[in-house]
């Protein structure tokens, strides 16, 4: 019979964490300080939305590490400024070798700008039209192991939120990149059981 393989790593201080993040020092402060944790302000919001499109088809630990250069090229991703960029800023941004250099991805998230403030002037802000999206308790399982994770790549209010973002124009948006969006803004806790960080998101997903 195959071993199981464990939902956490364990490091030398006795510290458990959810198994993805591996042992690199700034994966394991992205675990422990971000991945999870309620995110509830506008330029933060779209941050997250815009590289979790970069992220498609690549790791975030690639993204994780052009989040600097990401920040600085476009506008700390200050919604009303990228949506200012322009023909020119597109084509210095595809010679930027710090970022990924993908054309519609730059693209859409100028795009994506412009409909953020749509959406911000429709709902009042960006967190809360996404935390609309929220699944209800009952319809996201509460424990969570390996297995399932690895298994889970969209849920329905996922698809739902996908399937809106779409209908108002959004682009890089699909159904399992947004439910990464969610995982990583608290709108779900989906760290394991065993991992020491499940509590703290719980309790600052508590406080909201």
């Amino acid at each position: 019979m195959t071993e199981r393989e464990p939902d956490v790593i364990v490091d030398a201080d006795g510290m458990a964490r959810c198994w993805w993040c591996g042992t690199a020092p700034d994966y394991m402060a992205y675990h422990d300080r971000e991945w999870g944790f309620p995110v509830a302000e506008d330029r933060a919001l779209f941050e997250k939305v815009c590289l979790e499109g970069f992220q498609s088809g690549l790791s975030w630990l690639t993204i994780l590490r052009k989040r600097d250069a990401f920040r600085e090229v476009f506008c700390d991703f200050e919604p009303g400024a990228v949506a200012r960029l322009g023909t020119r800023d597109v084509r210095r941004l595809l010679a930027d070798a710090r970022i990924v250099r993908h054309r519609g991805k730059i693209e859409a998230t100028i795009h994506n700008a412009k409909r953020a403030h749509e959406l911000a002037d429709e709902f009042g802000s960006l967190a809360t039209y996404f935390c609309s999206h929220q699944p209800r308790p009952a319809a996201h399982p509460r424990k969570f192991t390996r297995s399932r994770l690895s298994r889970l790549t969209t849920t329905p209010e996922a698809m739902a939120l996908s399937v809106d973002l779409k209908r108002r124009g959004w682009k890089f948006v699909g159904p399992t990149t947004m439910y990464s969006f969610m995982q990583a803004t608290g709108l779900v806790n989906d760290h394991v059981e065993q991992c020491h960080a499940r509590a703290w998101v719980e309790a600052a997903r508590a406080q909201l």
